[in-house]
């Protein structure tokens, strides 16, 4: 328990039945609800943006997506260095460490939510701070493809990030509950809007506690932390960690690598936003700033001398392989998606299903409320919950019958049900009525989950098998980073075009990014003659 293991070879049927499958199984039970706690305080933002609505904080609803927008970058951007901290800084050393960093956001969180208030620059300092539960899933992900064999890399892989990616939907079912009573005797404050939990609405005037969002992570976070001190191991192989230093060093090293990628979201958050919100007010386009920070942080980082760098020349040769790309591209449009679509879903359902949209004055208003809407905090949980829970199907039949099969016929539903979504959001973004169209909605927006969740497992059956055992890891690292991008683009693009009255063109833009991976996807495996037949 907590021992550096050497000599760690999985492929061989003997030791990995009598000795390894036992410490892979400890570690991936570990890793699990470490990761979970991840997401959770990574995204609770599409939750508590919407509470923050019903009890009057006094921001537009343009500024409350760019909290979940933040995070999403930031956690995206930090995924890019946590896709080399295994090699570096160890397995056992790395999952504990950046489990107990999520302590800092979820208390910091808890005492903002606390006074109204609180300006909003203090709210995006938090959101951006937990953006390291983001960046965790690319650590973690590369850590446990280090402990399971080929044969069951689908499985593995997609038990640790579907059961992990249930953090989405624990958030999301917890942070509403918790809101309801003073949890940690704090003061609440009451509803001035009609709120709701999984188990029914709340009406306007109730107390609630929406501190309670951010501190009750802190309860599972302080034991998972010494959890993993206690029960997780790093792997001293060279085709692993050959040479990490002892746990200060690597909590260091860990250190310095993350303010990189803190230092270049920053940069790419202050180039992007406007001035009211503390950008620059140039407002560059994201499609533009988006490469330059994946571009600078994969740069500064090679800057780092000593032992950091010279590793880190050994583990970018990744990116001399054409694979890497391709997946890179797929591993967005399913994981992408799901991520970007669980940040968002909350305050879409709100903003587009919880006001009348009404003519006046031959312009089209947004801000009445609906008597008749759902609530978001009701509904918000299904479509992570299934995206989640399907996803270890997905890794486990792509095992059976090849990952990508499995990807290019989920390529197709997720084109066809986004194409759908976008004509429903335009009926109901000018409807007086929208409510009459919400399970339409949601039936269409689950089937797309439920798609990013089965193509997910299915991308990680293809890196396990197209990538050999050293590169495997960081490639499933590196195109977790990029695909994180989309818990960033996904709220940024549907803010803009909910202030724009055009929902429809976001979905239709997300169509045509599904139908260009489809492309990809035969090209490179599925077409006579691929490069890999169906891996």
């Amino acid at each position: 328990m907590g021992q550096d293991l050497k000599d760690w070879n999985i492929e061989d049927e003997s030791y990995w039945t009598s000795t390894a499958k036992s410490i892979a199984t400890r570690n991936l039970w570990i890793s699990i609800p470490s990761l979970l706690c991840g997401f959770a305080v990574w995204l609770y933002w599409g939750i508590i943006t919407v509470q923050m609505i019903n009890l009057g904080f006094p921001f537009e609803k343009s500024e409350l997506f760019t909290l979940a927008a933040i995070a999403g970058l930031t956690g995206a951007t930090l995924r890019i260095p946590s896709t080399f901290f295994i090699r570096i800084a160890g397995g056992r050393n790395t999952i504990v460490f950046t489990t107990a960093l999520l302590i800092i956001p979820a208390i910091g969180a808890g005492f903002a939510l606390q006074d109204p208030d609180t300006p909003l620059w203090q709210f995006q300092v938090l959101a951006f701070l937990s953006g390291i539960g983001g960046g965790n899933f690319a650590s973690s992900m590369s850590n446990i493809s280090f402990f399971f064999p080929k044969k069951v890399q689908g499985y593995a892989l997609g038990m640790n990030a579907g059961l992990g990616n249930f953090g989405v939907t624990t958030m999301q079912i917890v942070v509403p509950l918790v809101m309801t009573f003073g949890m940690f005797g704090d003061k609440g404050r009451e509803l001035i809007n009609t709120s709701g939990t999984l188990i029914g609405k709340i009406p306007a005037g109730t107390t609630t506690y929406i501190q309670n969002a951010g501190f009750v992570w802190v309860l599972a976070l302080v034991p998972l932390a010494l959890l993993g001190w206690w029960g997780m191991n790093n792997i001293r192989d060279e085709h692993v960690s050959p040479k990490i230093p002892g746990p200060l060093g690597a909590f260091s090293t860990i250190t310095g690598m993350l303010l990189v990628g803190f230092l270049t979201a920053a940069l790419g958050l202050w180039l992007m936003l406007p001035a009211q919100v503390g950008g620059s007010g140039l407002m560059i386009s994201k499609w533009f700033v988006l490469p330059i920070i994946i571009a600078l942080t994969v740069f500064l980082l090679k800057l780092i001398p000593g032992q950091v760098g010279q590793n880190l020349t050994r583990q970018y040769r990744i990116f001399d392989n054409k694979h890497t790309w391709a997946m890179t591209v797929i591993y967005t449009m399913t994981f992408g998606s799901f991520i970007g679509y669980s940040a968002a879903f909350a305050l879409t359902i709100k903003v587009v299903f919880g006001f009348q949209h009404l003519m006046v004055n031959g312009v089209m208003t947004h801000n009445t409320i609906n008597p008749n809407g759902p609530s978001a905090l009701m509904f918000a949980w299904m479509g992570p919950f299934i995206g989640a829970l399907i996803r270890p199907v997905g890794g486990m039949i792509a095992d059976k019958i090849g990952g990508a099969k499995v990807t290019q016929i989920i390529s197709v539903i997720m084109v066809a049900s986004a194409v759908a979504l976008a004509y429903l959001l335009q009926k109901a973004y000018v409807s007086a009525t929208p409510e009459t169209l919400f399970l339409p909605f949601m039936i269409l927006f689950l089937i797309l989950f439920t798609a990013t969740g089965i193509g997910n497992g299915s991308t990680f059956r293809t890196i396990a098998v197209v990538f050999d055992k050293e590169q495997a890891g960081p490639v499933l690292g590196w195109t977790s980073a990029v695909a994180a991008y989309g818990a960033f683009i996904i709220p940024k693009v549907f803010g803009e075009q909910l202030k724009a009255g055009t929902p429809e063109y976001a979905l239709y833009g997300f169509a045509i990014f599904y139908a260009v991976c489809i492309a990809i996807n035969w090209w490179f495996y599925m077409r006579p003659n691929a490069y890999v037949k169906n891996p």
